[in-house]
């Protein structure tokens, strides 16, 4: 059967998908055929759509290029549903090094165990910037002007040290460690029965907690989670690290990436009827909207499974 839906796809043999053609590693292109490369999507693209008598007329590769990057990135930011995964043991620094192609955290885990326990995100100050002064209290600075910083704050020093109390009710709690009494898989401290009526449940949590300085491409996390072994889930922005080479888009947006390089070059070109910009906005918007249901995967077994969830007796 004659496969026509790419132009320059270059279609490889059962031996080369499963076996690598007997090259390390032979995992190389499973899963492959899901995807279509950033060289395929710009070389169809200029095949297809720009021409003497295309709507886009004659662009520059290296402007399609930049859209089809930019379309790509967009898509990874919102409709792409693929979470990248990296695992860390967490040292005594109790820092978590962002990878390099970081843009959101989806989920932040403690494997402990054999199980993943999600962790909550720390509503207080966890890590600050601090100057060195001198003995008159003034600030310090380098030849060139800049204000010098220890390499860790109190704050940092107190919280890695696990000095820092915290209002969650973890190790790092006021109560931990401290004499109480013990009712039906309750602690209680010095107030009576009944005290936690009305507790914050967002604080409510034994587990260890962090906060993400985006600044300084860090996770910081309390003591609790020293030498331990955290997971990361995180969203990339597609660009792998700039490797144009390693560049995919799912073929379910395919035809999408094609329409949002055509509006953007249409967009950005002076002189353009309104019309036309209009039309092929419409477009984008509504592959856009085709491809995230087709991703959604929203199949008859799992919709029936969450009904049959949802019927149950509440004693």
């Amino acid at each position: 059967m004659t496969q026509y839906s790419n132009v320059n796809k270059k279609y490889i043999s059962q031996y080369t998908y499963y076996e690598n053609n007997g090259n390390v590693p032979t995992n190389l292109n499973w899963g492959s055929y899901q995807y279509v490369s950033l060289k395929e999507v710009v070389n169809n693209f200029m095949l297809m759509y720009n021409g003497n008598h295309s709507l886009v007329n004659n662009e520059e590769r290296y402007k399609i290029l930049f859209h089809a990057k930019r379309g790509i990135q967009e898509l990874n930011y919102d409709a792409f549903k693929e979470i990248k995964v990296l695992e860390m043991k967490i040292d005594g620094n109790l820092r978590f090094i962002l990878p390099s192609d970081y843009v959101n955290w989806v989920r932040v885990s403690l494997y402990k165990n054999g199980y993943i326990r999600p962790l909550t995100e720390n509503i207080q100050v966890g890590s600050a910037l601090a100057y060195l002064k001198d003995n008159d209290n003034n600030i310090l600075f380098d030849e060139q002007g800049r204000a010098l910083s220890p390499e860790y704050s109190n704050l940092d020093i107190e919280r890695i040290k696990g000095s820092k109390r915290s209002i969650y009710l973890n190790q790092d709690s006021q109560f931990n460690n401290q004499e109480g009494y013990y009712w039906e898989g309750n602690w209680f401290f010095d107030y009576n029965i009944g005290a936690r009526y009305g507790l914050n449940t967002e604080t409510a949590n034994a587990n260890p907690t962090f906060t993400i300085d985006k600044r300084n491409g860090v996770i910081n996390f309390n003591s609790g989670m020293a030498n331990e072994l955290c997971i990361l889930e995180y969203v990339s922005d597609g660009m792998e690290n700039g490797d144009n080479s390693s560049i995919m888009v799912n073929k379910l947006f395919e035809d999408y990436i094609y329409a949002y390089i055509k509006f953007a070059i249409l967009n950005s070109k002076q002189g353009t009827q309104e019309y036309l910009v209009s039309r092929t906005r419409k477009e984008k918007a509504a592959l856009l909207r085709n491809a995230k249901l087709r991703i959604s995967n929203i199949h008859p077994g799992r919709l029936l499974m969450n009904l049959r969830g949802r019927d149950k007796w509440i004693k």
